[in-house]
């Protein structure tokens, strides 16, 4: 897992012709209006999920974490908190869905770390990394998320 500004991410991670293209997105001007949904960059080998919503939750944090894609979750607007641990340390309530390249669990109290990401901030979030996304820090905020989808 990797936590940095967008502008400093090409010194903490190796680029591949895959992570580049993710990485050349989201740096081109016009992001806060794309709409949500897919937007295709490279087939299925790299693409973004454009998102929108409301931070916080009264649920338990759902953790989730994937096998053929590398997230890197990069906060346009607003702050968001997410949990993440070693998926090792997840326990699965739904097994893996390889339609949905995720599988999801729970993570006892104390055996996670939350992240606080505001705006031009990224999270990587390897196979091996669990994490529960959508969690508020002290309020709910409005968040414009991009989520790019690189496969390993």
């Amino acid at each position: 897992m990797i936590i940095t500004d967008i502008t400093h991410i090409e010194e903490q991670l190796r680029m591949t012709p895959d992570l580049r293209k993710a990485i050349d997105f989201l740096r081109r001007t016009g992001l806060p209006g794309l709409a949500d949904g897919r937007t295709e960059i490279d087939g299925d080998r790299v693409f973004a999920l454009v998102q929108r919503y409301l931070t916080g939750s009264d649920e338990p944090l759902n953790f989730e974490h994937h096998r053929k894609y590398i997230d890197i979750q990069v906060i346009v607007s607003g702050v968001e908190m997410i949990g993440w641990t070693d998926a090792e340390h997840m326990e699965v309530t739904k097994p893996y869905d390889e339609a949905r390249d995720a599988c999801f669990g729970r993570v006892p109290d104390g055996a996670w770390t939350p992240l606080r990401l505001e705006a031009g901030q990224l999270a990587v979030f390897w196979p091996s990394d669990a994490h529960a996304p959508k969690q508020c820090t002290d309020a709910p905020s409005p968040v414009m998320k991009i989520v790019m989808k690189v496969a390993v």
